[in-house]
């Protein structure tokens, strides 16, 4: 049986010869020209199955005239010869063939073409059977991914081959911005390693990067080695250069290795190991620096604000030796049903976010949170056993502002309809607080005698079952609910006494003729409080609805009415501890809770009622929401009486007015706006305002406007103790033509009458190349001096980029700079040390 015509493996050789490997799927390249390096071969057949499928189909000769020559088996086929096998086309002027010892030569107009290139060569000649096979004079064009080049020469030996003056570049061929050009490519597909000799980078005709060698992998093998570094420049880092290095120690786990200098703070080492197996994963990294300058270059930053006025601490109790983080994510499925996962994370000392964060959001973080934990879910129910442990992050803080650790913490939550109008539920928690107590340092104005304040905990139990009746119409709904909520502690004797002594003095202050006596505060001295509330809801809402015409455009509009009504009696909750309890923010979903708390340590009382109403303008054409605006408001019957820490007791009369609006007038413009206005102080308590407009296929210009009252401060108090931030943010992406743009951004404290981030850059983009250079300036510390930087970013579009990663800084400081991201949330606002409340919410900066 003759054997088949085997194709060349020409895709394989070159494709994983170049650096091609390294191209990424997500760039842009709609700069690029619709040039072909290699045009299409109009007399190919059309392909048929995949590159895994070609060794079992067959191979077919078309074309020229097909004769015998000599003795020695020759096959010689002239005159416009086409093979074809599956997703593979070959064709040249005259091919020759001996079926015996497999030797064939390919001679003028030689192409190649399958599922991920294309070539073109002058000859090509072999012998299958040895698997030897020359080809001379190549010019490709990757299709499967986007690159092109050529080679002199490309001989291939089994699973070894090697390319002799080949070139490779992700450019058109009329634009050749960049291109690498390597004397020599050893390759070994078997191991899925090559090696480059005397490679030289060019930018336009300027060689700009010699390698006299280097090894690359030729696969989707991990290899261990050298990764691109990510260096920088910085007013508190001096030049920064982080080298990573890539350990591949197995095929389920791998290791990377991130040794980094500053010249103005020292050497650091960091790492991470990753882990992965059928029934989970997770990473472990961390990093240590053994000795950290920056306290001798810039003592000023560590102070006691706690002080008036700050104090900078002593030399001795700086932070300069050993210095590191740690972190741990893990999870593992046992089954079905139920999980473990953990998440760890640890720092040296209160200092280390402030000096290792690139940006404001990482020193807003106050603590870090450890959690472990045991987790189910089924179909009606889910349920958690975990353990967490708080540790400061914020050195202007001492201990005592870290929430308690849960250790343990118990919930099940269930929830099962019964027929089609009744629901059943129960809500459980059980939970042991607990705190270690607070150690001061001498001299702190805070400090009680004998330099320590206890902080004793407790446990807590939680259960709230509820029954409800869903009915629903086509147009209409009403949900009435009845909920019974009981909690009860069992309190540590320190605790309890602490309770005792807190009513004892507001009795006393309540009823200034009573003297503050031992028999008072034991009066109120209870180990065990409890609390039992009925809760009872009715949520009902209704749907109109009707097509409207506006400027020529179909829109259905719909009117949407809704009441809330909330009852819950009161109950003295004076002697229960404040754990994990604080008041949530007042906004549009506060209107429909049944409590105004987070944690279970209050539940408010309540004799109100919500009216609120939505209205909505959706495209008919596309089914987009166009104009979305509602406004509701409570009406207190009754005072509210129910307070935690320095809240004041709520009137009877009106709530603040909620509104929201969302306008979208075309695909181009978004805004969105929050107002709360209050009639009894006549004054606003927030208003937010995000405006965004995209330009072309890549622009974007953002506005925002956030503000919220401090509503912990008296109304008639002086406007800087009242505000608790006011901020404004102008961000933008402005392309000046297709290959530059410009970039910025300023973010203002108005509060604070001073910038916390500015931002102003420059890209310039073609086909394959890219270089942005971006100045910044960020808050560095608590005294709230500015950080400088200057990052530059040279991207080889399908090769890799060198110097910081720009990108990274840009899409968390402009919404929108990548398109994909323009429905994401924009960061919280952050919010000045001095004023921190319970709405100062803050996330970990993902530059960290």
């Amino acid at each position: 049986m003759r054997k088949p015509l085997r194709l060349l493996p020409l895709s394989l050789c070159i494709a994983i010869a170049l650096p091609a490997y390294a191209a990424d799927d997500n760039e842009n390249w709609g700069l690029c020209p619709l040039i072909d390096a290699v045009p299409s071969f109009d007399d190919a057949p059309t392909p048929t199955g995949t590159a895994e499928q070609r060794a079992e189909q067959p191979t077919d000769i078309d074309g020229g005239t097909l004769q015998r020559a000599g003795t020695d088996d020759n096959i010689v086929v002239q005159d416009n010869v086409r093979l074809s096998r599956g997703d593979q086309f070959l064709g040249t002027d005259k091919l020759s063939y001996n079926q015996e010892s497999g030797k064939y030569t390919a001679e003028g107009h030689v192409r190649y073409q399958d599922s991920s290139m294309r070539l073109v060569a002058e000859r090509a000649e072999g012998d299958q059977n040895a698997d030897q096979h020359r080809i001379d004079d190549v010019e490709y064009q990757l299709t499967a991914r986007r690159g092109n080049g050529g080679a002199e020469r490309i001989e291939l030996n089994g699973p070894k081959g090697a390319l002799h003056g080949s070139t490779y570049s992700t450019c058109a061929p009329n634009q050749r911005s960049w291109e690498l050009r390597a004397h020599r490519i050893d390759i070994d597909t078997a191991e899925g390693m090559g090696v480059a000799r005397n490679a030289t980078l060019r930018i336009g005709k300027v060689p700009v990067l010699y390698v006299p060698w280097f090894v690359f992998p030729v696969d989707d093998r991990r290899r261990t080695g050298l990764l691109y570094p990510n260096i920088g420049l910085s007013g508190k880092n001096g030049f920064d250069w982080r080298q990573p290095i890539y350990l591949n120690l197995a095929p389920n786990y791998d290791a990377t290795l991130y040794p980094r200098y500053m010249s103005k703070r020292g050497l650091a080492m960091g790492g991470e190991f990753r882990w992965l197996y059928g029934s989970g994963s997770g990473e472990v990294s961390g990093n240590w620096m053994p000795n950290d300058d920056l306290a001798g270059n810039d003592p000023g930053r560590y102070t006691d604000y706690r002080r008036d006025p700050p104090v900078q601490i002593p030399r001795d109790r700086m932070p300069d030796k050993n210095r590191g983080e740690f972190a741990l994510k893990t999870t593992h499925r046992l089954d079905g049903t139920w999980y473990a996962a953990a998440n760890l994370a640890w720092v040296s000392d209160k200092y280390y976010l402030q000096d290792f964060s690139n940006s404001l959001y990482g020193q807003s973080a106050i603590s870090l949170r450890s959690e472990v934990g045991l987790y189910g879910r089924g179909r009606y129910w889910d349920a958690s056993l975990i353990a967490d442990h708080n540790q400061l992050a914020d050195f202007t803080l001492q201990e005592n502002s870290l929430a308690y650790d849960r250790l343990p913490r118990a919930t099940f939550h269930w929830a099962q309809p019964f027929g089609k109008w009744v629901e059943a539920g129960v809500d459980t928690e059980a939970v042991r607080f607990q705190h270690e107590d607070v150690k001061f340092t001498p001299g702190d104005p805070n400090a009680p005698i004998g330099l320590r304040r206890d902080m004793p905990g407790g446990s807590r139990f939680d259960v709230k079952p509820y029954v409800s009746f869903p009915l629903e119409g086509a147009s209409w709904f009403i949900r009435p609910k009845l909920a019974w909520r009981y909690t009860a502690y069992e309190l540590e004797r320190g605790m309890a006494q602490q309770m005792a002594e807190q009513q004892a003095a507001a009795f006393v202050a309540a009823n200034p003729t009573v003297p503050n006596t031992p028999e008072l505060v034991r009066s109120f001295y209870d180990k065990s409080p409890n609390r039992s509330v009925p809760i009872t809801s009715i949520d009902a809402g209704m749907y109109f609805d009707r097509e409207t015409e506006i400027r020529g455009d179909h829109y259905l509009h719909t009117l949407e009415p809704r009441i809330f009504y909330l009852r819950a009696p009161y109950r003295d909750q004076a002697g229960m501890p404040l754990f994990d309890t604080n008041p949530m923010s007042f906004s549009w979903g506060a209107l429909f809770r049944d409590n105004r708390y987070t944690g279970a340590d209050r539940q408010t009382d309540a004799n109100q009622l919500t009216t609120a109403l939505t209205t909505r303008l959706i495209s008919q054409d596309d089914g987009r929401e166009r104009l979305a605006a509602s406004i509701g408001q409570i009406q207190y019957f009754d005072d509210i009486r129910v307070v935690a820490g320095a809240e004041t007791p709520i009137k009877q009369g009106k709530s603040a007015w909620v509104a929201d609006v969302s306008v979208s007038p075309s695909d181009r413009w978004t805004i969105n706006a929050t107002y709360q206005w209050d009639p009894k102080l006549r004054s606003e308590d927030l208003a937010s305002l995000r405006a965004r407009y995209l330009f072309g296929n890549n622009g974007v210009v953002n506005f925002g406007y956030r503000y919220r009252r401090d509503l912990s401060v008296s109304p008639t108090a002086p406007k800087d103790r009242r505000d608790l931030f006011e901020q404004a943010d102008f961000s933008f992406l402005y392309p000046i033509n297709d290959n530059w743009s410009v970039v910025g951004r300023y973010y203002y404290s108005i509060k604070d009458k001073r910038a916390l981030e500015q931002i102003a850059g420059v890209q310039w983009e073609s086909c394959c190349l890219a270089v942005r250079l971006i100045a910044r300036r960020y808050q560095r510390n608590r005294s709230e001096d500015l950080n400088s930087s200057l990052q530059v970013e040279f991207e080889l579009k399908g090769l890799g980029s060198a110097g910081q990663n720009t990108e990274r800084v840009l899409r968390r400081a402009i919404l929108g700079y990548n398109r994909d991201d323009l429905y994401l949330a924009p960061p919280s606002p952050t919010v000045s040390r001095q004023n921190r409340g319970n709405d100062a919410e803050s996330t970990l900066d993902p530059t960290l």
